[in-house]
Parts: C-alpha cells; structure tokens; sequence
C-alpha cells in the first residue's frame, strides 16, 4: 500500500480505508514475502551495532509497559533483517527488545506459521496462497528481503510458530495476531500450553474484529489498532482492549483522540527517532518500531559507511518507508556503492553515522554522475533531528545542504523549517561534473561557520559565517532530473 512520503507532524496524511486497515491486520492479502533459496547461500547478519550480550532476565507485559517509552520489534525489526523469521526475532532479541510482534497464518494442512500477508507474491513471485497450500509445499520457498535490506541478505526460511514460541515465549514479551482471522482457538490453544502464558503473550487485532472476546476470556491482555473510521468511536471501544493502536501516518488530532481514549496507545510502524519524539509529545507510550538498534539508540555512531558489506546500516533508510521496498536505493557490495536512480527528489538518511549531539563535524564523500548531469547533488548536513529532508520539497527540519550543480556551481544553501528552496549563502565556480567521474566533497561544520570543498581544492571552496545549524543528522540527496548519482567513501568526524 502506499501512502506516500513520511508527513510532518502537522500533515494529516490520506486517510486509510476499513478495506487498508483489514489488509493491514485482518483477512486480506498484504506484502511480506519469500522466494527459493538459492544453494550454498550462507546467513548474513545486518551491520553496524553491537548486540547486548544475553541475559537471564524474564521479560512479562508487566516489565515491559513499567519502562515509558517501551519498544516492540515490528515483524522483528523489519529494517534491519528479514521480517518475520528467526533471524528477525532473535536478532532483535540479541539487540536486546524486550517484545516482538509477530503475524500468523495457517496452512492448508493446519500448520501455524510466521508470515504477514495471506500469500507469498511480494518478494518470490510466486502466486501462493497460504491457506492452498501444505506446509511442505512452503518449505520450498524462503523469505528474501535484499531489495529491502541489501544484495547480502540472505533468504531465510519460513519459521513454523510453534518453533518460535519454543524459543521466545517463556522469556520474552510477544504481540501476536491471526492474519487470516480464522485461527484464534488454534492460536490460543498453543498460547495456552507455554508457562505463564498471560506474562508473556498480548493478542494483537483490529479493533473492528470481533476476536478480541475470544481472548479476553482466555485471560490474555488485548491490542486493538484503529482503522480512521472508528476513532470516532473511541471511546466505546477502548472498553475492549488493555491497549489501542494507531498508524504512524496518522494525524496529530488522530492520534490525540486514540489517546484521549484512556488506554495506553502504541504505534506503528516507527522507523525514525523524530517519530518517536513526536509521538511522545502526543502521550504515546509505546513504540511498536522495524528499526530496533537505530530507533533506541543501541546502534553506535559509524564513522564509515558500510555500502561494502552489501546490507543497509542501522540507521541508513530511504527518504520515505510507505511506499514499500523499491523506495530503497541500490547498495553494491563490489562497488561500496549506494546509488540514488529515481527522477524525483530522492534523499538518503545515513543514520548510521548520526552523532548523539550537536557540535562540529567533518563529512566526506565521493559522488559519481551517471547518465546526465542536469540537475545538482550533494550533501544536507546540520539537521537536529532525522526528520525527512528534500530537495524543492518543503520540510518539517532545518538545515543546510551543499550541492554540486551540472555547471560546477558548488554551493550551500540555508533551508528553514517549511521552505523548499532555501537561501544560497556561499557559491564558487568550479568545472562541470562529467559522467562516471567521482567527485570528492567535504562538508565542515564549525564553531564559526560552514564549508564545503571540491575535490580537495582550496579554491573551490564555498564558506559561509553561519552558524543557526550543527545537528548531527545528514542526508545523500539530489535534485529532480539529476540522474543517477552514486556515492561512495562516506566518513564523519
């Protein structure tokens, strides 16, 4: 489904239909996918952070909602390892969640799996449906998330639920929700069989479906998100539920009503620190997020970027997540490349390498035109928080950007929260940019100013005495119409 470009916290973005929302989370199909391993491909884990070393601690509902912010890997952290397999659960497990949200589905011959959507065309091509067919007919397929995550992502198997529950449901806090809507007296019976089932597992629902009586009168605490047709009804339905739901893309008001209901509310899917703030100030309290080690801050600060790996860092994530896994730009692993190919305006958050505060800093990086060089590309640096930021798009965040134009202009323009073009505040002429040559760009952000320099040439160097922006956030960008730009050799000091 897509929803467009991440909104800003005034935006009130499309409203979601009933029939979106039952796509989301009732009886409809929606994406998730697999395909066929190819053989001899070994596991991959994603870059760039440390995983807390494993404890003995036991995790219930009640540890977990005692902690304001808590956090909940969305399909086990979908940004950072294939959504919805054991690798996802136990590497967000490893990075130390405390919860994980996970999708259900049965088989035709009434095997409980681990798997979004009702089929299996998204990522494999092939025109499955869950319910037609045997377990071991799906055994052949694997969940691969390399359009999404990297080329280095390996495809993973299709985990059977009960080898999950196995692994996780005694020490662990799992949201749990029959995709289908026809398995919740199977699904509860399993719950029913692991110790302390009511510590540990939330039933997670639509808040218009009906199984939520079901589970209630096993005991288990409830979730119920909202589609935008019944937040009207809040209220009355906040009667049903321990806890409420509400989509990231909602409006603040929306939001605020889902709240004003009286339940503690949870969100989903964050994927940005700057979601989190914004919903904290809204009363929020819990973050259901596909970007554990970068959203809580687990992930340390990379000082190099890591295109050659062939996964996507922790952190690093396309200008918007709603318009699914082609939003992602291509990351060459022989090449230590990510390149931005789409016509718009395309931005690239190196979140990776966010500094925890504000202060001076030194960027470099290597860019390399493909085929036409009509519009500019280069940096946006000094944003305080990682709220999007486009070229000739209006934004929710200041900052500055210096761009390298087709005619060797390389400039630094000012950009203040809502404007879409900026202010130029320092311009030096250098030669145009050719094709498949690879131009090296350093940005400094000091205590007295801002600069930025062209292949190591004091010459060509754009320098302003201004100092509104030192953020730690920085973005890859370029202009609509600039091509393909590729970048390479990313540092920050």
């Amino acid at each position: 489904m897509k929803t467009g470009g991440r909104p800003p916290a005034a935006t009130t973005p499309r409203a979601l239909s009933r029939r979106d929302f039952l796509v989301l989370g009732g009886s409809v199909l929606l994406l998730a996918g697999c395909t066929s391993a190819p053989p001899g491909r070994a596991t991959t884990a994603a870059p760039s952070f440390t995983p807390t070393p494993s404890t003995d601690a036991v995790h219930t509902v009640a540890t977990l909602t005692a902690t304001t912010p808590f956090y909940i890997a969305h399909r086990g952290s979908g940004d950072n390892w294939p959504e919805h397999t054991m690798e996802a659960y136990a590497g967000s497990i490893a990075a130390g969640v405390q919860a994980i949200e996970v999708s259900v589905n049965a088989t035709k011959d009434g095997v409980l799996i681990c798997h979004h959507d009702t089929d299996m065309a998204h990522t494999s091509g092939a025109n499955v449906k869950i319910a037609d067919a045997t377990w071991a007919q799906l055994q052949a397929l694997h969940i691969d998330a390399s359009r999404w995550l990297g080329p280095a992502a390996r495809p993973q198997p299709i985990p059977e639920l009960k080898d999950v529950l196995d692994r996780f449901a005694r020490t662990h806090v799992i949201f749990i929700e029959d995709k289908q809507g026809t398995n919740t007296a199977a699904m509860l019976d399993l719950m029913d069989t692991y110790p302390e089932s009511k510590a540990h597992f939330v039933w997670k629902q639509w808040a218009g479906a009906a199984q939520v009586k079901a589970a209630r009168e096993r005991g288990y605490a409830t979730w119920g998100y909202f589609s935008p047709e019944l937040i009207p009804n809040a209220a009355d339905i906040a009667a049903d539920f321990d806890y409420l739901g509400a989509m990231h893309t909602f409006s603040d008001d929306e939001i605020a009503a889902i709240v004003a209901a009286g339940k503690p509310v949870i969100v989903w899917e964050v994927h940005y620190r700057s979601t989190v703030d914004r919903l904290k100030r809204l009363g929020v309290v819990g973050m259901m997020t596909s970007n554990i080690p970068y959203v809580t801050h687990l992930a340390a600060p990379a000082k190099s970027d890591a295109f050659g790996t062939g996964l996507r860092a922790a952190g690093d994530l396309p200008w918007t997540v709603d318009e699914g896994w082609g939003a992602q730009p291509a990351i060459s692993e022989r090449g230590a490349t990510v390149t931005l190919a789409d016509d718009a305006a395309q931005s690239y958050l190196m979140g990776s390498m966010a500094g925890e505060k504000a202060g001076p800093a030194t960027i470099e990086a290597e860019l390399q035109w493909g085929a036409g060089t009509e519009g500019g590309a280069g940096i946006a640096f000094g944003q305080k928080d990682d709220d999007v930021y486009r070229l000739g798009v209006p934004g929710p965040t200041g900052g500055y950007h210096a761009l390298l134009h087709a005619d060797g202009r390389l400039e630094i323009v000012k950009r203040a929260v809502g404007e879409s073009d900026g202010t130029a505040i320092a311009s030096v002429a250098t030669t145009p940019p050719s094709v498949g040559e690879w131009v090296a760009l350093r940005v400094v952000v000091s205590a007295t100013g801002v600069a930025v320099t062209r292949d190591r040439k004091k010459q060509w160097t754009a320098a302003a005495a201004d100092t509104d922006y030192s953020g730690p956030y920085f973005w890859l960008c370029k202009e609509r119409g600039a091509g393909s730009v590729a970048y390479r050799r990313l540092t920050r000091a």
